[in-house]
């Protein structure tokens, strides 16, 4: 009896490469910024030398008679450096995405760049074509590029009817675009979430202050120097309030414009995806 060998399985050929990302210093930064903010907070805000009182060396000094409005922040509490660092983070990867998403979007306007591609392909060159996506690079030229490969080799390929061949193309751009949507997408999360938590940060310090406050007045007995201490009590904790908030704020403006941008790079992907299907499938019935 004839021994039966399974068949080997073919697995299909992609020029889609997976990107490899670490992720961890993703992570390390926000630890870094809080850890900066406690810096600037202990070492520049509270420093002595801008304080009339000033006792103690540990995490957490007492400080009283602030010599500038700037300084006073240190007698916000111990939420001001976590507020501190999650504006640092703000900072950090508003520049981060910015320089991603700004290599991302090519360099020349993508509706540009795929009427190119189009006029090319029309006159059957796809090889000018993959010469443009050399030029443009970013999320739209990379997707293109990808999609051109396949396309070429379909140009070649006898055993596959029209419609396979076109959803061997759209399998390779789909491919080719989730790779590139997480990459543009990365590290967004911070920015949102930052969004939520800064204003409730801000909140949780102002009631912190505003409780050392009153504690503190129910223990003075004088009553105009008692409301003097509390009237800079409060003043001390709105500190909070305004940090929390101006965080916030700034977060979620540039997740708006991030995402805005986002949005512009999808769509040239999407488009540059249903061209190459829409070329092929018209020019190579």
């Amino acid at each position: 009896m004839a021994d039966v060998r399974p068949t080997a399985t073919v697995k299909p050929v992609t020029s889609v490469q997976a990107k490899k990302s670490a992720n961890s210093i993703s992570w390390l930064a926000p630890t870094l910024c809080i850890l900066i903010g406690y810096i600037i907070w202990r070492f520049l805000l509270g420093d002595a030398s801008h304080f009339k009182t000033a006792s103690g060396n540990g995490f957490w000094p007492d400080r009283d008679g602030a010599t500038g409005s700037l300084y006073k922040m240190y007698q916000g509490g111990i939420i001001v450096p976590i507020l501190i660092g999650c504006l640092l983070t703000v900072l950090t990867f508003v520049i981060e995405r910015f320089l991603t998403i700004a290599k991302a979007g090519g360099t020349s306007s993508n509706a540009d760049f795929i009427r190119k591609v189009q006029y090319h392909l029309a006159n059957k060159n796809v090889d000018a074509a993959l010469t443009e996506c050399d030029k443009q690079k970013g999320s739209v030229g990379n997707v293109m590029k990808a999609g051109l490969h396949r396309y070429k080799d379909m140009m070649n390929n006898n055993e596959l009817s029209t419609d396979q061949k076109v959803m061997a193309i759209q399998k390779e751009v789909e491919e080719a675009t989730s790779l590139e949507l997480p990459m543009l997408e990365k590290n967004l999360v911070f920015l949102s979430t930052i969004a939520s938590v800064a204003t409730l940060l801000g909140l949780l310090g102002t009631v912190m202050g505003m409780i050392r406050s009153f504690s503190a007045l129910g223990e003075d007995s004088g009553g105009g120097a008692a409301a003097s201490k509390l009237s800079q009590g409060i003043s001390e904790a709105l500190y909070n309030t305004a940090l929390g908030i101006g965080t916030s704020a700034l977060a979620i403006i540039f997740y708006n414009i991030f995402t805005t941008k986002i949005d512009g790079i999808t769509y040239g992907i999407d488009e540059s995806g249903f061209t190459l299907t829409q070329s092929f499938a018209s020019l190579y019935k």
